[in-house]
């Protein structure tokens, strides 16, 4: 019998026989009859018949108790232990029959002093006790399955979503027990997440916060995508738990709120007149110093990340992170052709480096445009200077990702050189890079190549996956082609090498 069928088979004729109790029967597939078990709605339940000669005492015809949860192989265990526990409760009462006077109904559950309590407690502590996980548990066993590959960035990312899903729902909340509307009520409260709630907020809770945020218009929350990554990773652990049998359904599956704006509305390539402001101001004309004096003009021309990786970003299309963590090593020359290695492998050994997706891992060539600035002399100069990062004058931070502080200077620097405007930040050189390359007609295979959007042609094509791509000089005369008409950049041809 299916499993769909069996849960609606009829319950077979108890055997009236009172020299013991009967339990009663629902099929439940797999060939096989489980005593007692039935599912209302989605959540299975457990009952047993008392015995004629216990009725006065237990003060009830049956016993029924939910096993709290909607795993048909939970429930199974479940219930094979409670009936246990109820035919020992039984025996019990025989024994005792005649000295204790029932108070209470187990049906009810009311509190009484008789041998009702010990069946009733018996039976509700052990299901309490077994009817599943708890949510940090199961969260744990999702993170360390070893047969799942994540990148340090998404462990991060799950460890974040983790931290806030167990300040709502609580650790010690049985997955099992976490309902559609519970997962409502959680898109609710993210929808009035502050930013960067831990560190505006300290120890107060992330409900809390919510209520805070939702109170005063002034507090910063959130936006739609931010908020949908969070409900995307907890459905993605649950899909997970569904797999395992620890739950029959995932609660969380497919809430998400609307997008306000158009995924290609939600960043915008850099104008020409930011462009314009980005590379004259005094860090790149010359600045009191190069760190908290880099918006002031002076005599200091300077170097290091703060000079080169805006320009980088700009000729090159590399998101932030891939530019940030670069060894020294990873601008070498393959086949004649100047190239940066976008890999999270090291030549130096070290393993801090990441990628955002597979596709990722490419070959760059180093722009003619960035060979006139002078980077090859930057390169050599730190492989002299023995160094390992090619920017080691960026902090690994906390999370180890040189890019978060660049980034956050960076939103600072756009300000201070008035060329900050909505929808753009430094992800914006990787729009306008994807623009330059449409203009200059670049073979969009190629463009995708050198981007690392994807493997090339469509994901769906099976003929990506052989060869190993493009010879760096076809990549080369590709990207030697992009350029920014209207930017001039020739007063940096100037600077002292």
């Amino acid at each position: 019998m299916g499993h769909n069928d069996a849960l609606g088979a009829a319950i077979n004729h108890e055997n009236r026989a009172e020299s013991r109790p009967q339990l009663w029967v629902t099929n439940v597939g797999h060939k096989r009859s489980i005593r007692g078990l039935y599912r209302r709605g989605s959540i299975y339940q457990f009952r047993v018949r008392v015995p004629v000669e216990l009725r006065e005492v237990i003060g009830s015809s049956h016993v029924k108790r939910s096993l709290r949860t909607d795993s048909l192989s939970l429930a199974v265990r479940l219930s094979r232990k409670v009936a246990s526990e109820v035919e020992t409760a039984f025996e019990e009462a025989r024994r005792e029959r005649g000295l204790v006077k029932a108070v209470g109904r187990i049906a009810d559950g009311l509190v009484s002093q008789t041998t009702a309590i010990t069946i009733s407690a018996r039976c509700e502590s052990d299901v309490g006790r077994s009817a599943g996980p708890t949510l940090s548990e199961v969260y744990e066993r999702y993170l360390e399955d070893p047969t799942k590959r994540r990148s340090d960035r998404t462990m991060l990312a799950h460890h974040t979503t983790r931290r806030v899903i167990e300040d709502i729902f609580g650790q010690e909340k049985l997955v099992t027990e976490i309902t559609r509307e519970d997962c409502r009520n959680l898109l609710e409260t993210l929808r009035w997440l502050p930013v960067n709630v831990g560190k505006k907020f300290g120890a107060i809770s992330i409900r809390n916060a919510a209520s805070l945020a939702k109170a005063d218009a002034r507090i910063r929350t959130i936006n739609a995508t931010n908020l949908n990554a969070y409900m995307a990773r907890f459905a993605t652990m649950l899909n997970w738990a569904v797999a395992e049998e620890y739950i029959g359904r995932n609660p969380a599956r497919g809430l998400q709120i609307a997008e306000p704006v158009h995924p290609q509305d939600r960043r915008k390539p850099f104008e020409l007149w930011q462009l314009r402001r980005v590379f004259t101001a005094p860090i790149y004309t010359g600045c009191r110093d190069d760190q908290h004096g880099y918006a002031t003009p002076g005599d200091v021309v300077a170097k290091g990340a703060r000079y080169w990786v805006p320009l980088i970003a700009l000729w090159s299309g590399m998101r932030l992170n891939e530019i940030c963590q670069l060894d020294v090593a990873d601008v070498r020359t393959i086949e004649g052709v100047l190239c940066f290695a976008v890999t999270s492998k090291s030549l130096a050994g070290t393993r801090d480096k990441t990628l955002k997706t597979k596709s990722s891992e490419r070959l760059v060539p180093v722009h003619p445009s960035l060979l006139d600035l002078g980077l090859s002399a930057f390169v050599s100069d730190q492989r002299k200077n023995g160094t390992i990062k090619l920017f080691d004058d960026l902090p690994a931070g906390a999370r180890g990702f040189r890019s978060v502080a660049f980034s956050r200077w960076f939103s600072r620097f756009l300000v201070s050189a008035n060329a900050a405007a909505a929808k753009t930040c430094f992800h914006s050189f990787r729009h306008g890079f994807r623009d330059a390359a449409r203009n200059a007609r670049i073979d969009r295979d190629i463009a995708l190549r050198l981007g690392g959007w994807i493997a090339g042609g469509t994901q769906s094509e099976s003929a990506d996956d052989y060869g190993s791509g493009y010879r760096p000089q076809i990549l080369y005369d590709a990207i030697s082609v992009i350029e920014y008409p209207e930017l001039d950049l020739s007063h940096l041809l100037k600077r002292p090498r």
